[in-house]
């Protein structure tokens, strides 16, 4: 029996290929990586999509679609402060714009070490290091 409470994330982007590479570079100090691709031609609603995840399962995904959203708020664990420190550096270096540099965020409690990007289509991302 899985212990996972969410068993996978999707949202819309504008651009699946430039959150592709967005979120493949983002995600890279999280352990996570593109596990697989689905063209436009195959997907069910025309726009492309990307599946990220560990272990080969896709957890998160993208989807292309066009028309009106509003932004979400993803918020991935890590495992250390260090991991919240490369997942901030690697959203600036693609794209990503800062939303809260990596540090305590003492409102929530002591130990919640936190960094916030916007990714290209204006989602606050989140990395998280609730430990010590």
């Amino acid at each position: 029996m899985s212990t996972d409470i969410i068993n996978h994330i999707e949202f819309p982007v504008v651009d699946a290929e430039r959150a592709r590479r967005f979120y493949e570079a983002v995600l890279a100090p999280l352990g996570l990586m593109l596990v697989i691709s689905i063209d436009a031609a195959r997907a069910p609603h025309g726009g492309a999509r990307h599946g990220f995840g560990k272990n080969g399962y896709p957890s998160l995904w993208v989807h292309q679609q066009i028309g009106a959203k509003l932004p979400i708020h993803l918020a991935f664990t890590a495992d250390d402060r260090v991991t919240v420190d490369a997942f901030h550096a690697a959203a600036l270096a693609n794209g990503g714009t800062d939303n809260g540099a990596p540090g305590i965020r003492e409102r929530y409690h002591e130990n919640y070490y936190a960094a916030y990007v916007l990714d290209p289509d204006g989602n606050n991302i989140e990395a998280v290091c609730q430990r010590d």
